[in-house]
C-alpha cells in the first residue's frame, strides 16, 4: 500500500490505482464466489428461523409497508441502488483533502472489511428475502418499482446487466458495513452538528432500506457491522505489515548490484581543473625515460 508519513497526504494517481485495483478484484470475487442456490436458499431460510426464534424478524413488517405505501419503497429503493456508491467515495475524498493523517488508516480499514466481506459471500452463500418463495410473504420492490429507476428485476444493477452481480452475496451485508464505516468517520472526523448527526443517521436508515427492500435480513446487517468490526482491528496489523514489505522492497533495490561505469578517456590522459578536453601528461617515470642521457 502506497506509504504515507504522519500528516502527509499520500499521492492521488496511487491511491486511485489502489482503490481501483481493489474494486475491481471485489467485483470478481463476488461473481466467482457464486455458489449452489440450493445452499444459498437454505442459509435464508436457516437465518429467517433463527431470527424468527429471537424475534428478530423485522424485515417482514417493513417489506409489507415498502410495497404498499411507494412514496416510501420508491425512494428507498433509490437509496439502495446509489448510496453506498456516492458517499462511500465521497468520505474517502473528504478525508484525503481535509484529514490526510486519517486517510491511510480510514483507506486500509475499508478495504480490509470489504476483503473479509468477500470471504463471507464464498464461505456462506445466501438468498436474500426477495429470491425466497413467495409463500415466505416478500415482495421485491427493486422489481415492484423498476419503472421507476435505472434497475431491473435482478437487483440494483442495470437493466441488462444483472449476470455481472451476484445476487446471492447476501451474508454479510456490505451495504451496511460501508454506511457504517462512513458513518464512524463522519463522527469521528466531523467538525459541526449537522455531520454527526449524518453519521447516526446514515447508517440507521441504511439498515431499514435493506430490510424493507427485502435485499438483506436483520442478521446480514448484523454481520456487516461485525465485519467492520474485524476490518477495524486489523486495520493497523495491515499498515505495519504493508510498510515492512515496503523497507524491504527498498533495501534489495538498494543493495543490488550496479552497473560499473567504462573509463571515458585513456589510460595516461589526465584532465587538470579547468579543462574540458583531457591532455596527454607525462608521469614522473615517463619523464626519466623520455630525458636524453646528457641532460640528466
Amino acid at each position: 500500500m502506497p506509504h504515507s508519513g504522519p500528516g502527509r497526504r499520500p499521492r492521488w494517481w496511487t491511491e486511485l490505482i489502489l482503490i481501483a485495483v481493489v474494486y475491481v478484484a471485489y467485483s470478481a470475487g463476488r461473481l466467482l464466489a457464486r455458489g449452489d442456490v440450493n445452499t444459498a436458499v437454505d442459509h435464508g431460510l436457516a437465518i429467517l428461523r433463527a431470527e424468527k426464534a429471537l424475534f428478530l424478524n423485522a424485515e417482514t413488517p417493513l417489506n409489507k409497508l415498502f410495497t404498499e405505501h411507494p412514496a416510501i419503497g420508491v425512494p428507498a429503493d433509490f437509496l439502495y441502488a446509489s448510496l453506498h456508491y456516492l458517499v462511500t467515495p465521497a468520505i474517502l475524498i473528504w478525508l484525503f483533502h481535509r484529514r490526510p493523517a486519517r486517510y491511510r488508516a480510514a483507506r486500509t480499514w475499508l478495504m480490509l472489511s470489504t476483503l473479509l466481506g468477500l470471504v463471507g459471500f464464498t464461505l456462506m452463500p445466501t438468498c436474500p428475502p426477495r429470491l425466497l418463495d413467495a409463500s415466505y410473504g416478500f415482495v421485491d420492490t427493486m422489481a415492484q418499482y423498476s419503472s421507476y429507476g435505472w434497475w431491473g428485476t435482478e437487483a440494483s444493477a442495470p437493466r441488462g446487466l444483472g449476470g455481472l452481480t451476484n445476487q446471492y452475496a447476501a451474508m454479510p451485508s456490505l451495504h451496511v458495513g460501508w454506511a457504517l464505516w462512513c458513518g464512524v468517520l463522519l463522527w469521528r472526523h466531523g467538525r459541526t452538528p449537522l455531520l454527526r448527526a449524518l453519521g447516526v443517521a446514515y447508517p440507521l436508515i441504511t439498515v431499514i432500506v435493506v430490510m424493507g427492500t427485502a435485499n438483506h435480513y436483520f442478521l446480514d446487517a448484523v454481520a456487516g457491522a461485525a465485519v467492520m468490526g474485524l476490518g477495524a482491528l486489523l486495520a493497523r496489523p495491515g499498515m505495519r505489515l504493508a510498510d515492512r514489505v515496503r523497507t524491504r522492497l527498498t533495501a534489495s533495490r538498494a543493495k543490488a548490484p550496479s552497473g560499473i561505469a567504462a573509463p571515458t578517456v585513456g589510460a595516461g590522459c589526465q584532465t587538470s581543473p579547468g579543462e574540458r578536453i583531457p591532455g596527454q601528461r607525462t608521469t614522473p617515470e615517463d619523464a626519466d625515460e623520455s630525458t636524453p642521457a646528457a641532460a640528466r
